[in-house]
């Protein structure tokens, strides 16, 4: 998900990683603090103070994002949860999950444990910030820490809002989860509220903007894209795992495909292959040999008046390795392929023989099947 993500260090044995986009919110919320904030809340500063606390703040909030990833991934892994990594980015931290947590209990209690450790943050700066006062440490120092209290619930508070996927989205469907029996169906549910939590964030942002607050505005909105894609994507993800989890290539490709012969023409192979069945390629084979494919790309380089005078055997690709596939692949590990490769269409083959064809299409198709079923039923 953050491919340009630069490595920082590893704690606990989970990678720290920072997108470029940290940069730019780290920036933003430093001048926001040092030139509206501080002044504000600490009038008679020198500018270079504001600039000082503001930095000392924005590292704060983003060690306490850290911390609150972290509990997330501690837990996670006491339950046998994978992490990929933790990322800061433009939009806060995220505790990248290889695989879903195995049961609804275990959900909620990795999504309880980020808010959890961010109350107490948020309690424990301001018990600090109460002693620093007392104590008669420079109000400065006491305004930073109040500072970082009060945003440590506010992200407390924040996440616990049930829109998946947010902690408080999570909590919604192991709730679901735990009644039904059924994790798609609670994702499908808890997803819809995210992307309901969404359209909120937005509108509430468009009318900001219309009166004024075009700063404040905009960043509601863009939070809100983020929500409503961050829920789409996460119910496509499980829709992915719970369609496809333990299921061989050989349980989804179209088997007994269209195959061509190499003595075919070219104006034959368009006209009662690609146009009857409607289809953009098809394997080639020779006395029932495997022997290649051939597909609307290399119909493109070839001038349309030669095409009669054309075998299919003169201008066929032969066979690639990285396109063909055996038929007990697992279906997850071909749609890993599919998104490190871009490759969208693959052979099925066992000793020289052609199973069946699997193309991204149809993939999409069962993806299809099973949410209008998913959709009938809840």
């Amino acid at each position: 998900m953050f491919s340009n993500a630069i490595r920082l260090f590893v704690l606990d044995g989970f990678e720290i990683k920072l997108d470029p986009s940290w940069f730019f919110i780290a920036g933003l919320i430093t001048w926001t603090l040092s030139s509206q904030y501080f002044p504000t809340t600490l009038p008679g500063e020198t500018g270079p103070t504001y600039l000082v606390l503001a930095i000392i703040a924005t590292l704060g909030l983003f060690g306490s994002l850290l911390l609150h990833e972290l509990a997330h991934s501690v837990v996670a892994r006491r339950f046998g949860v994978r992490i990929k990594a933790i990322t800061l980015f433009l939009f806060g931290g995220m505790a990248e999950l290889e695989n879903e947590p195995p049961s609804a209990m275990s959900e909620v209690w990795i999504a309880a444990a980020g808010p959890a450790l961010s109350i107490v943050l948020g309690l424990a700066f301001l018990v600090l910030s109460g002693i620093s006062q007392a104590i008669g440490i420079p109000e400065p120092l006491t305004m930073v820490l109040a500072y970082l209290a009060t945003i440590n619930l506010i992200l407390a508070i924040f996440n616990m809002v049930p829109a998946f996927p947010m902690d408080g989205g999570r909590i919604l469907r192991a709730y679901l989860w735990h009644r039904n029996g059924d994790v798609l169906k609670a994702t499908k549910t808890a997803s819809q509220s995210g992307v309901f939590f969404g359209y909120v964030l937005m509108a509430l942002g468009v009318l900001a903007m219309l009166q004024g607050g075009i700063g404040s505005g905009f960043w509601y909105v863009l939070i809100g894209l983020f929500v409503l894609g961050a829920a789409k994507s996460a119910y496509q993800n499980q829709l992915m795992q719970s369609t496809f989890a333990g299921k061989p290539v050989s349980a989804v490709m179209i088997r007994n495909p269209v195959v061509v012969s190499p003595e075919l023409t070219l104006s034959e192979f368009v006209n009662q292959v690609m146009l009857k069945h409607r289809i953009s390629f098809a394997p080639v084979v020779a006395d029932g040999v495997l022997i290649g494919q051939i597909d609307k790309d290399v119909l493109a380089v070839i001038d349309r008046d030669n095409w009669t005078n054309t075998r299919v055997g003169d201008v066929f690709a032969g066979l690639d390795v990285a396109a063909t596939i055996p038929p007990d692949m697992p279906v997850d590990a071909l749609m890993t392929q599919i998104a490190q490769t871009g490759a969208r269409k693959f052979l099925v083959v066992e000793d020289h023989r052609l199973l069946g064809v699997v193309t991204l299409t149809n993939l999409i198709g069962h993806l299809h099947a099973t949410d209008k079923t998913t959709a009938r039923v809840w």
